[in-house]
Formats: C-alpha cells, structure tokens, sequence
C-alpha cells in the first residue's frame, strides 16, 4: 500500500502556495511518500475576489504544480450547496471548512481503505477537521502559515481570555499586553480578531487554539535564528498553560522558487534589468491588500516626492478591485509621464519572488504577510512595515523592535498614511544611516536562511524530527 500524507490548506493564495511547498518538501526528503491536498469548493460563496482566485489564478497554480510534481494531487472537495451569509470574510473562511465536514470524513476514509495515512496536515483556518481527525484516529499536525511569535499569541489566548475581565476594544490602546516570548505589545497591534469576546470569530481562533495544544504537533514555516525567542517560549511550556505542548517543528523559510503563474518574463523585470544595484524600492500588499483612492494618490505624492526609484504594484480600490485599474485615473495627473524613467506601476500583480531577489531591488514596503516576510528575509532586503489587516500589526512590532529588519510607517487616527509619512519612510529606507542598519541586520538573517534549509541546518533537522513520527505511523 501506498504511504500517504493529505494536507488541507485554507482557500487563500499565500495558505495554497505555502501549503504547496510543504508538500514539495515533504516529497524531497521521502520521494516514497504521495501527497494529497484536499481543495474547498468556494463556487456558492458569496465572496467574489475568492470565486475569481478559485476560478482561474488557482486552477493555473495547481495545473502547473501538477504538471512539474506528479506526486502531488488536489483533490476538489464537493461544492457546498447551502452557504449562510456571514459578517466577514475571516468568519467564511472558519465556517466553510465546518460545513464541508462530511466530505472530507468521507475522503479520508476512502483514502484509509486504499492507502497508509501516515499524517493530516490542516491550515489553522481548516480547525474544524480536528473532529474528524479524533474520530478516525488519524494523527492532526497543524501547518502555521504566519511567524512563530504570532503563533505564541495564538496559543495564549486561552490563557488571556481568563486572566482579563474584559474584551481588548475595551481596554485603553496604548496598554501592553505581555506573552511569553514577545515584546510588551499595544493593544492597538493585537490581532482584530481577538478584540471581541463576544464576536463569533474570536470564539473560533479560542478553539482553534484549544485544538492545537492537543494535536499531534505545530509545523511553522521559520527558522531558529529568526525567532528563537518565541520557538523557545514556545517549546519550553510557556504560551499552553493548561497542559502539555505538542512539539513545534520549524521547517522554513518555504519559499516558491518560481514563477508558476507563467512562463513569460513579466514586463517589470525586464525594467528592472535597466536599473542600478539596489536602487529600487518595490511596493506590493499581497493579494487582498487593497486601498482607496484617497491612500492610493497619497501613495503616488510620496513616491514622487521622494525622488527614489520605484516599482509599486497598484490594484483597483474596493468593491471593483477585481478589475483591471484604470491608472490615468486612480494617480495624479501627469504622475505616469513625470516618474517615466525611475518608476514602473504595474497592475493588480507582480512576480514578487523574482522581483525580491532581483539585483536592481533595494528594498521593500509591505503589509507585513509572512510570506512576503520570509521572502524579502531570504533576499536580504530591508522593508517598511505598512500592516493592513490580521495578524500584519503584531508582525510588525516584531519586525522592528525584536527582529530589528525593518522600519515602521506610521499611520493617522483615521488609518490614512500620508504622502510626506511615505516619502520620509522611503527615503529612510533607501537612503539613511538607520536603512544601512536594517539591510545589515536583514543580510545577517539571510545568510542564517539559508544555512536553515541546508544539511545540518535547524529546518533540516526538524523536518527530520517530524518526519521519524510519520515512518511508524499506520492508519
């Protein structure tokens, strides 16, 4: 019988991709292995940016990751005829895998008959197969697709709920909040989704949170030298305060090494080859970083203002950001012709990993998704912290106070970050003693992440680690 090893990702594309190269790496250690990754069906949705990344970006992503890993299979879940409308997307994205239940009972047990399930492997998001995991006796690893130390205020949040008496919209936001392995962080840089006692969604991540101390064990896509701190709070106890620790495997960076969204060379590298070394400041905000007209003319202001080189990808403000922007129309008059030369704004998507890793390329505004993190890390590339949405606040007080990697942009009461805020950032960035410091300490974290993934590196050995647990697993 075959070995088998599923993996069920959340339907986002950054959960896909690093879900995608768990697999790879899964295959590269144990080639015996096949992988299985369970797909959500989101057609009866009533969230369209996720119908269209189902329908096409996705369908191309897995074609090509089929066709260059044969090994690896996706397998579509049925769709789910009933879908209830929720206040949020994070909330659809808990309630579809509940609802979808059934369906992957049924699949892995029709995969048990015929194969050797060594291990199930969900994304936090996926929480509601735990149950299903349990009741089939199948060992459950949770695959953590943001930073360790996000995971450690992910962990303490049941022991946070009982210590506080009230929710944290009720506290004032310049309180600190203290958990094992972090700096004192703000109230205003926790998580939105934990502001809330009384929100269904806070409600989900406290039982995710339940749930994941009692799996099998946490995969983390890190490395030791980034986060040491937070691995170790972590590994030594301190974040589950009601019981044992499952152990922690940090397997990363997992990275994509290509571009498999297309095999033409996208126009802006063929720019960027132009440009001097390290000259360019690359401003992207992954693929539901989204702003309004307002921020998105204050975005064009301070770039222009601050003289740097640039190559910022611009997608249309909501409810018609699935459309392709109309630029004449979204920046200043006259921005286009009077930044030719030293700028290229390229429209709704960019080949970030290829971008990154580009010579011309000197630095990085971002959102502050992990992803985007590791990949700007393993490129040696200093960043300006713009958080947006999720867990991309706390990611940032990391960022800049304990990892020491970037710089922080600062926002106004209402959110807005000015034009005179981003041209000073940027230039800061790009051009000052404090970005020399930053691009020193992000070179010393780039060689640490490599040296991670290779023979003997600390991802190697907890992968080598998690691996030993599923050779004499049967199912």
């Amino acid at each position: 019988m075959k070995e088998v090893i599923v993996l069920y990702p959340s339907p986002g594309r950054g959960h896909l991709l690093a879900m995608v190269e768990l697999g790879k790496l899964i295959l590269k250690h144990h080639p015996s292995f096949s992988i299985t990754i369970l797909v959500l069906n989101t057609q009866n949705t009533d969230s369209a940016s996720t119908a269209q990344y189902v329908a096409s970006s996705t369908a191309q992503y897995m074609a090509a990751v089929k066709a260059t890993t044969p090994s690896i299979t996706f397998l579509h879940l049925p769709p789910i005829a009933d879908v209830p409308s929720t206040p949020s997307r994070i909330e659809l994205l808990y309630l579809f895998p509940h609802l979808n239940n059934p369906n992957v009972h049924q699949t892995l047990q029709t995969i048990s008959q015929t194969s050797k399930l060594k291990a199930f492997i969900i994304d936090f998001f996926c929480d509601a197969a735990f149950r299903v995991a349990a009741n089939l006796s199948i060992p459950i690893y949770y695959f953590y697709t943001s930073s360790a130390s996000t995971l450690t205020a992910f962990l303490y949040r049941p022991t946070l709920h009982k210590s506080l008496d009230k929710s944290l919209k009720d506290l004032d936001d310049h309180m600190l909040i203290d958990i094992p392995g972090l700096p004192s962080i703000p109230v205003s840089d926790m998580p939105k989704n934990m502001s809330d006692r009384s929100a269904k969604v806070y409600e989900y991540f406290l039982n995710t949170a339940t749930h994941m101390a009692k799996s099998n064990g946490l995969i983390v896509n890190t490395f030791e030298l980034l986060e040491g701190k937070a691995i170790g709070a972590i590994s030594d106890g301190l974040c589950v305060t009601d019981g044992p620790t499952p152990p922690i495997f940090c397997v990363g960076p997992l990275i994509s090494s290509s571009n498999q969204d297309g095999e033409n060379q996208h126009e802006c590298l063929n720019w960027l080859n132009s440009q001097p070394s390290q000259s360019v400041v690359f401003l992207s905000f992954g693929s539901m970083g989204l702003f309004s007209a307002k921020q998105l003319h204050e975005i064009a202001v301070g770039l222009e203002n601050s003289g740097q080189r640039f190559l910022w990808v611009v997608r249309n403000p909501p409810p018609d950001n699935n459309k392709e922007p109309n630029l004449d129309e979204l920046l200043p008059n006259g921005f286009l012709e009077r930044t030719k030369g030293r700028g290229f704004v390229v429209k709704q998507w960019a080949p970030q990993v290829e971008i990154l890793s580009h010579g011309s390329v000197g630095g990085f505004v971002t959102h502050c998704g992990w992803n985007s993190v590791l990949e700007a890390v393993s490129s040696g590339l200093p960043k300006v912290g713009w958080p947006l949405y999720a867990e991309q606040r706390l990611t940032r007080v990391v960022l800049v106070k304990e990892f020491k990697v970037a710089l922080a942009v600062n926002e106004s009461e209402d959110g807005l970050v000015s034009a005179a805020e981003l041209e000073k950032r940027v230039r800061e960035l790009m051009d000052s003693e404090a970005g020399k410091v930053v691009k020193q300490k992000v070179l010393a974290m780039r060689d640490a992440a490599v040296a991670a993934v290779e023979e003997g590196g600390s991802a190697h050995v907890a992968f080598a680690k998690l691996a030993e647990s599923w050779v004499t697993t049967t199912c």
